[in-house]
């Protein structure tokens, strides 16, 4: 393990800013990561928060203020407007950075590339590409936390689970890819709901594997440990639990051991699982 500038996260909404310094958290190196794991990771676009709403720390924008007992207004999904890159300072600005990213030997591989782990013009030119279709801002092929979620969300709508990893049982199983950051249900051979991003814990307060249930539902959860909001919080094992955040999900830090998803995910997840459903974690995410 080795320590990064990044951006902070806790329980709660999420989002993306470059109002607030970056925070040095522990980052543990995986394989096939690229770059050196000592890097200041920014949002690669100034002012890529939501400037109507208090600022918090770089990856968070509070939701509006709403009466006690109701539901948070949601703010729109990331993906409505592009999302943000997060990547060294020295590569905000560039129309095509020649530094490896984190995520370099993941993007190449889900791409179609030569899964070596370095940047090659090529190799930029086609990263750049990808970021200009998916609305990816800056599109400057650096391989960062944004790209490859959106690369392996994409990858695993034509091949959901080709490990399988998560085991087909007659009854709902909430499935949790901790490598790949994904997340689905289903029930018997039919997806109940279809496959979306998540983030789990970050070092330090890793996201339990094996086999949970879903045993404490609360729509409009408040986090007294964390005094954050909640919604749609679905809990499946101690303190840890399904529930919403604002903004992107993929940023340089994870959850504080909660499985985050958008807003509108979160809602939607919330009308297919019930209490006594099961869950089953696996994999290596970035808290393991």
């Amino acid at each position: 393990m080795v320590w990064v500038l990044a951006a902070v996260m806790v329980w709660g909404p999420v989002g993306a800013a470059a109002a607030a310094p970056a925070v040095p958290v522990p980052v543990a190196e995986g394989p096939g990561s690229g770059e050196q794991a000592d890097v200041e990771l920014v949002p690669g676009v100034e002012g890529g928060g939501r400037p109507e709403y208090p600022m918090d720390t770089p990856d968070q924008v509070l939701p509006p203020l709403q009466p006690e007992g109701e539901v948070p207004v949601p703010l729109p999904d990331a993906g409505e407007e592009g999302e943000v890159e997060y990547l060294p300072r020295s590569a905000v600005g560039a129309a095509c950075t020649a530094s490896t990213g984190r995520h370099q030997r993941r993007v190449e591989r889900l791409l179609g590339l030569k899964a070596d782990g370095r940047q090659s013009a090529a190799d930029c030119r086609a990263i750049r590409a990808f970021q200009v279709k998916e609305r990816i801002k800056p599109a400057n092929g650096y391989a960062g936390p944004v790209t490859w979620a959106r690369a392996e969300l994409l990858a695993a709508r034509r091949s959901l689970d080709p490990a399988k990893r998560c085991p087909v049982k007659t009854y709902p199983v909430a499935c949790v890819d901790l490598d790949r950051q994904l997340m689905w249900v289903r029930k018997g051979k039919k997806v109940t709901f279809p496959v979306v991003n998540i983030r789990s814990g970050r070092p330090g307060y890793a996201t339990r594997k094996g086999w949970k249930s879903v045993y404490w539902r609360h729509k409009d959860h408040w986090s007294s440990l964390y005094d954050t909001p909640m919604p749609f919080a679905q809990f499946f094992d101690g303190g840890q639990a399904f529930h919403a955040v604002y903004g992107q999900l993929a940023t340089p830090t994870g959850s504080r051991g909660c499985v985050n998803l958008s807003y509108r995910n979160a809602e939607k997840l919330w009308g297919v699982l019930k209490k006594g459903d099961r869950v089953y974690i696996w994999g290596k995410g970035p808290g393991s």
